[in-house]
């Protein structure tokens, strides 16, 4: 190994512990709360070290969000490569989403507050633009799948593809965050457990979309638990 792949990867291994130390202080105290005083003690280094990784709290911030975007593109990718049916993989990509918010709350919940002003108050458009790039590729692959979707007669053929993906990850991501912030004062004051409603609300998309013949795929697939 050459001195300069050896500083590239130690450059990169000392990212990813700022990284690890700014993800416990942002879980902890928010971004609001959270100060580059409060990082740069959990990493046990200098601030003027941190800054040259990184401009500002918000910037590292977004780049944890990217580490959750990467993921879960990289569990959404693993599902789609195993080239099953589109319906099969359209309700393994709805279960692996809602795994992933169940096992990576923090990320889902940074990922979700991504349009929050505060969140961008003092990002560098370099960091915009990276997590902009790689929220690109996520959304792609998705949107090729509904292309590929509607060329084997699986998806109408009078949907937009890109409609259709946007609107069934908005509808799934704002029912998680609405599960993750009320679900049980739903289930307690109102009888109502949003989980189920989540899983309905995929079917009622799925059967907007599908072709006949994909609905009865679709259909015999067991419903599992959130």
């Amino acid at each position: 190994m050459g001195i300069q792949e050896r500083k590239e990867r130690e450059k990169e291994r000392r990212r990813e512990e700022i990284l690890d130390a700014a993800q416990r202080v942002f879980v902890e105290k928010g971004l609001t709360i959270a100060t580059v005083d409060d990082i740069v003690t959990a990493a046990e280094l200098s601030k003027g070290t941190l800054y040259l990784y990184f401009e500002s709290k918000e910037d590292i911030y977004l780049a944890l969000m990217q580490r959750g975007l990467l993921l879960l593109r990289s569990k959404f990718g693993e599902i789609i490569s195993r080239g099953n049916s589109v319906v099969k993989t359209l309700r393994q990509l709805d279960e692996a989403y809602k795994e992933f918010y169940c096992t990576q709350k923090h990320y889902f919940r940074m990922m979700n507050s991504y349009h929050q002003s505060n969140v961008h108050r003092q990002v560098s458009e370099g960091m915009k633009e990276e997590y902009a790039a790689e929220s690109r590729k996520n959304w792609e692959q998705i949107i090729e799948l509904f292309n590929r979707g509607v060329r084997e007669g699986k998806i109408r053929v009078d949907i937009n593809p890109i409609d259709m993906a946007i609107i069934i990850w908005s509808n799934t991501a704002s029912l998680l965050t609405l599960i993750d912030r009320e679900g049980e004062i739903w289930k307690k004051e109102r009888n109502i457990d949003l989980t189920k409603t989540l899983d309905a609300s995929f079917q009622l998309l799925m059967d907007a979309i599908l072709t006949p013949e994909a609905r009865l795929e679709y259909l015999s697939f067991e419903r599992p638990k959130l």
